[in-house]
């Protein structure tokens, strides 16, 4: 049976985008090729101990970009999210532009508009550049102007045929896990560090919007945050008072100040005693209107008093022992400084969870959907990064049979239906990711990491059944 005959049992609206997202520091490879400059990514990798030559090697996508376009059309791709690398535009991060760096976005957004596939790109996507990192990076207050600066680049060069751009992905995630946890480029652990350059980071955000609207670029603007599902360890008072400054910290301390023009009045007292200066006129800027708000969202969290005891018997995850020592220390480290910085104890739970030991909880997605409209109003939305890594492997037929992820993506777009049900204006849905990275296996597109061989996998074929009939189709009653 073809995919345009097959039954559908959930449709989405008329106009809904299907697409799937990449990042530049993950999959380009060759970091430094045709004038590029470091970004914090790549010398945080070269730091002994921080996991060494991922990054260089990428899965190559800097130069086989045409033929990765041509396997996102042979998927059936309406949109593609990509990241454009500050470094490989603006070496230094300031100054100079490198020509052979915008020309390759230039060439890139050809290419996907020659293959009918709207280009909707990330403007910054965790790789500072390296130069400015040594001048403080976005702790440094001029950082925002900095990136400014370069956005105002890009429009110049793409705004003519980039309809719709993203300023800054995951302003949580670069601030939390690169500046107080340490996990990630730069490596900071320092909280007053980190909330100065989380407002920082917002602050650009604002200016390069307020820089887009002055460019005369066509299109829409928007950003796109992590959202977490935060739920409270019982419905007893000090466990929900938990979950409120869990909620204020992964969520409203980055979307309030976006979509209200105020942070959160009940910011846990940690975040007060290291808050940075806050100018006037600040949170105007960090207001400026979009056009839309991306959502990324993964999993739940868990979290009750510290003053309750830990359940007899409470076990982590099923699939945890998959993570290794690594993963466990970072998990560990981050359920140690929640502890220190909200006052919460991290939950653990029993359900099924990813390679990674993320929960899976497509419920976790409709509530925050939901969230997001009755908190801050209709503001269009697009989910920017939904997805699930998984140990695949190529069999001997040379297909990949990836049922897993199809059950995830399945079950997470059901929820995203409910979500419109009630009243969501969820415009379009792009899966992480396109490709495999060079760690984890969350394509939709397998990657052999010696030969850097490209294998579209059963999820893949799936999603494009999903976009042709612009809804989930019915199960196969035969299984397969």
């Amino acid at each position: 049976m073809s995919a345009n005959s097959r039954p559908v049992g959930t449709r989405f609206p008329d106009g809904f985008l299907w697409g799937a997202s990449t990042a530049a520091f993950l999959m380009d490879g060759a970091p430094l090729a045709d004038g590029a400059g470091p970004s914090v990514q790549h010398t945080f990798a070269r730091t002994p101990g921080n996991g060494g030559s991922a990054l260089e090697r990428g899965v190559d996508q800097y130069r086989r970009f045409r033929d990765d376009v041509d396997l996102a059309r042979e998927i059936g791709l309406q949109a593609f999210r990509f990241s454009i690398a500050w470094p490989r535009v603006l070496p230094e991060g300031t100054g100079t532009v490198n020509a052979p760096g915008l020309d390759h976005y230039d060439a890139l957004v050809d290419a996907l508009l020659d293959s009918g596939i709207t280009p909707f790109p990330y403007l910054y996507h965790w790789d500072l550049p390296a130069a400015l990192q040594d001048r403080g990076g976005w702790a440094n207050r001029d950082c925002a102007n900095w990136f400014a600066d370069y956005t105002a680049c890009l429009y110049a060069r793409l705004g003519d045929r980039v309809p719709r751009w993203s300023t800054i992905c995951e302003p949580h995630s670069i601030v939390h896990f690169g500046h107080v946890v340490g996990e990630d480029g730069p490596g900071i652990r320092d909280l007053r560090t980190a909330l100065r350059a989380g407002h920082h980071l917002l602050l650009g955000h604002g200016l390069a919007v307020q820089a887009f609207r002055a460019s005369g670029a066509r299109g829409e603007i928007g950003i796109s945050t992590v959202m977490t599902d935060i739920r409270p360890a019982s419905d007893a008072q000090p466990d929900r008072d938990a979950a409120r400054r869990a909620d204020t910290y992964f969520n409203r301390l980055y979307l309030d100040p976006i979509l209200l023009g105020a942070y959160p009045a009940d910011l846990p007292e940690r975040l007060r005693r290291d808050w940075p200066p806050v100018d006037e006129g600040d949170l105007a800027v960090i207001a400026s209107p979009i056009d839309f708000l991306g959502v990324v969202y993964y999993l739940p969290l868990t979290v009750g008093d510290p003053a309750f005891e830990r359940p007899a018997g409470d076990v982590a995850p099923e699939g945890f022992e998959q993570l290794g020592i690594s993963g466990l220390a970072a998990i560990e480290r981050q359920e140690t400084v929640l502890a220190e910085m909200l006052n919460v104890r991290v939950v653990d739970t029993a359900g099924p969870v990813t390679e990674l030991g993320w929960e899976i909880a497509p419920d976790g997605l409709a509530n925050v959907l939901r969230t997001l409209r009755d908190r801050y109003g209709e503001l269009p939305l697009y989910v920017a990064e939904n997805g699930a890594a998984f140990p695949d492997t190529v069999g001997a037929d040379g297909t990949v049979e990836d049922a897993d992820r199809v059950s995830y993506i399945h079950d997470h777009l059901r929820a995203a239906h409910e979500a419109i049900r009630s009243g969501v204006d969820l415009r379009g849905w792009s899966v992480w990711s396109l490709l495999d990275d060079p760690d984890n296996r969350f394509g939709l597109i397998h990657v052999d990491r010696e030969t850097q061989r490209r294998t579209v996998k059963a999820s893949g074929r799936w999603y494009r059944e999903v976009i042709e009939t612009n809804g989930l189709p019915m199960p196969h009653t035969s299984g397969g």
